[in-house]
């Protein structure tokens, strides 16, 4: 059958053509892990919500104090904690859809939403500028020390690195406070000294943060010094040298591209740490942050605070998982995601 000239072929109308290129891929690939999260937290929500509720004991067993049957009933009834198990459950994930996470147990009939966004906020303060801190410091020292190998430098790098992977937080938390806060009060005559407690856009920061970022700054610089020193023993490297190229050129172009891959690995899962809180320095400088608050939920068994808490923890571990994949393709433009 003949086809008039200009027609369009049958089913043409239908077709349609894939996006090609580096960024259609990479905006599929982003599509594709953010999908993805959908049954990483119905898998992370379902987990949790059977082991709150399957350990023994309820969220009103206070110690030192019985409440009567009669107030359990009652507070039973009112959190729906009554109903059977898979009501529940499934009343959880249809108000986890509609962006409803309940009323805590602890805080009376304060909403989950309202007391995360009230804890978080110092929390990812005080992670982000100790991650900026690490990335700055971590790689800088690791790179010079690498560069500097079996030097005075690289010996104060390695020393620092091993100091500073061993000594607990709550330890140089200490130390700090004792240096910085009480005797830096008494040289002074009281004049100067660093606030030990509570949070602010101030001095308040500087001990918590370098608490923070001292042992991921001690490991991402071990990390990175070994990486270094593996690119510089590269023929391709070694040629650079031969052909008379500055340091300067040489490092920036041909060696931590190639040795950043293994720091940015680590950092990711670093960063995600660091803005979800950690326990130990918030509550060594009195900092009310959601690694306090997930951590008294536990203790307290505050069911909608631990789920919501969670639930936080693995969105942000996800996209910084993600994160990390994409920046492989800066580094390294041969690299492809599948």
């Amino acid at each position: 059958m003949a086809v008039a000239q200009g027609a369009p072929s049958r089913g043409a109308l239908l077709s349609f053509k894939i996006p090609r290129g580096r960024a259609a891929s990479l905006s599929l690939y982003i599509i594709r892990r953010i999908l993805w999260l959908i049954p990483v937290l119905f898998f992370v929500i379902t987990i949790t919500f059977v082991l709150i509720h399957f350990a023994p004991g309820s969220p009103w067993d206070k110690e030192g104090k019985q409440l009567s049957a009669a107030v359990v009933r009652n507070l039973n009834a009112k959190y729906g904690l009554s109903d059977p198990f898979f009501v529940q459950y499934g009343r959880y994930l249809w108000n986890v859809v509609h962006f409803d996470f309940g009323l805590s147990f602890q805080y009376e009939d304060q909403p989950v939403s309202s007391l995360i966004l009230k804890s978080w906020p110092p929390t990812a303060v005080i992670g982000v500028l100790a991650f900026l801190m690490i990335v700055i410091f971590g790689i800088g020292i690791g790179v010079v020390a690498a560069l500097r190998q079996n030097t005075w430098v690289d010996y104060l790098v390695v020393g620092f690195s091993t100091v500073g992977a061993s000594t607990p937080a709550f330890v140089l938390g200490i130390i700090l406070i004792i240096i910085f806060s009480v005797t830096l009060y008494r040289v002074t005559g009281g004049n100067f000294s660093l606030p030990t407690g509570d949070f602010a856009l101030d001095q308040h920061l500087i001990m918590p943060v370098v608490t923070l970022a001292t042992l991921p700054i001690a490991f991402i610089a071990r990390l990175t010094r070994a990486s270094t020193l593996e690119v510089l023993r590269q023929d391709y490297v070694r040629t650079a040298w031969a052909k008379g190229l500055r340091e300067r050129l040489v490092v920036t172009k041909h060696v931590l591209k190639n040795s950043l891959i293994p720091v940015v690995s680590a950092l990711g899962p670093t960063f995600a740490v660091l803005i979800t809180g950690s326990v130990i320095v918030e509550s060594v400088f009195n900092i009310p942050g959601i690694g306090r608050a997930f951590v008294i939920a536990v203790s307290s068994r505050d069911y909608p605070m631990i789920l919501a808490t969670t639930i936080l923890f693995s969105v942000v571990v996800a996209l910084a998982n993600l994160v990390v994949d994409l920046l492989y393709t800066v580094i390294d433009p041969r690299v492809r995601l599948g």
